[in-house]
């Protein structure tokens, strides 16, 4: 990135002037265009009335869907506007109808919402969960994984960017395996949307499901969900409303063909409008430009934790993003956290219980995971990783 388009990020982003951010996978600073956006509409709510303000702004309400297809490369029908990635991921999972012995295949470092989905349906239906073995690398294993297919896998569900490190798993190479075998195919791309490129056709994914606050740089109670057109027509959402669904007779209804099936009547508007803004601002970029940005100072940023003493840098993978998850000795993630921000440095913390299988196997019980964007600086990494060495000096036994 050139120095005269790092200085435009951080003049568009007022949270630059007040905090060295490095939560993005937590909820990224919004661009200045994105706050105006949501502002803007809230005060025509105020002034007219919510219905009318949607009426009023009905064209660029529905620009979301036109530039959600053009970040992921499929078409407009194929996607809904949900309230956050993890009900966009449940309106597609617990619309399977899982039977008796079907096998849901996942990762070792699934996320705990996505889990604890599976053990409730694994105890209503009688299906199973098995976990993929990781490689070497410590991402998911494709061979093993192509091993373990028979009639019984009725889904793979892994997540693209665990929640608790800067894990990339191989999501291609694992949609190649499940078109193959004609097994439906569940994205959980919360952490890696925005943060680099994202085609569902390469990918061949049968539903993705996304967060508007991380990567994107969106509000936050905003999120998406693809479903492929094909896919589409054989599923009935879990919940149903007069929004994806009409009420034809007394006794009848008919679901709408579209993914918006998947949508409620009652949304935010306004978030609906930032995030759509959000999303137009990131492919103003160029997804392959943020990518760079990201991955150059993620790797400057893991470097440098390497002089820190006692600082162990925890991440897996062949490849890594934007996520760098560290441990430093005799402190807990926790107490990290809390020097770093009265020094106005974020970062957050994952627990064990966020991705036990992944953590209990390490044996880790928190990390400090610091996340980086476009946005950040060199000059930014220097002074983090210069407040992290006098917090491990701090710590050093007398």
């Amino acid at each position: 990135m050139k120095p005269n388009q790092l200085k435009r990020a951080r003049r568009e982003t007022p949270g630059c002037e007040h905090v060295l951010h490095f939560n993005n996978a937590g909820s990224s600073l919004m661009p200045e265009v994105v706050l105006e956006t949501m502002l803007d509409h809230l005060e025509l709510e105020a002034r007219i009335g919510g219905y009318e303000a949607a009426a009023r702004e009905e064209e660029r309400i529905e620009r979301f869907y036109d530039v959600t297809a053009r970040l992921l490369n499929c078409q407009r029908e194929e996607i809904a506007f949900v309230e956050n990635a993890t009900r966009a991921w449940d309106m597609a999972f617990y619309s399977i109808p899982f039977q008796p012995g079907d096998r849901i295949l996942t990762a070792q470092a699934e996320y705990a919402s996505n889990y604890i989905a599976y053990l409730q349906v694994v105890r209503k239906t009688g299906a199973r969960v098995e976990v993929i073995p990781n490689d070497e690398h410590g991402q998911i294993c494709v061979a093993k994984l192509r091993q373990m297919l028979d009639q019984r896998v009725k889904l793979i569900a892994i997540t693209h960017v665990p929640t608790n490190g800067g894990l990339v798993n191989p999501a291609a190479e694992i949609g190649a395996i499940a078109r193959e075998a004609g097994v439906w195919y569940l994205l959980d791309a919360c952490q890696s949307v925005g943060q680099m490129p994202i085609d569902v056709q390469r990918i061949g994914c049968d539903f993705l499901s996304a967060t508007g606050r991380k990567y994107l740089r969106g509000p936050r109670g905003t999120g998406f969900l693809y479903v492929r057109r094909e896919v589409c027509q054989q599923l009935e959402p879990p919940l149903l409303d007069l929004h994806a669904a009409t009420w034809t007779t007394p006794e009848e209804y008919v679901i709408r063909p579209d993914a918006r099936r998947f949508e409620n009547w009652e949304m935010n508007y306004a978030g609906k409008l930032g995030l759509a803004v959000a999303i137009e601002y990131a492919l103003s970029w160029q997804l392959e430009v943020i990518s760079e940005r990201v991955q150059q100072l993620a790797g400057m940023l893991r470097e440098g934790l390497k002089q820190v003493a006692g600082a162990t840098v925890l991440d897996l993978g062949v490849r890594r993003c934007g996520i760098v998850s560290f441990c430093l000795a005799g402190i807990s993630a926790s107490e990290v956290k809390r020097r770093l921000a009265r020094q106005q440095i974020n970062v957050s913390v994952s627990p064990r219980e966020y991705t036990l299988l992944d953590m209990h196997s390490r044996q880790l019980e928190q990390v400090v995971r610091a996340s980086v964007h476009y946005y950040n600086t060199e000059q930014e990494v220097d002074r983090f990783l210069q407040v992290l060495r006098a917090i491990a000096v701090e710590v050093e036994p007398s």
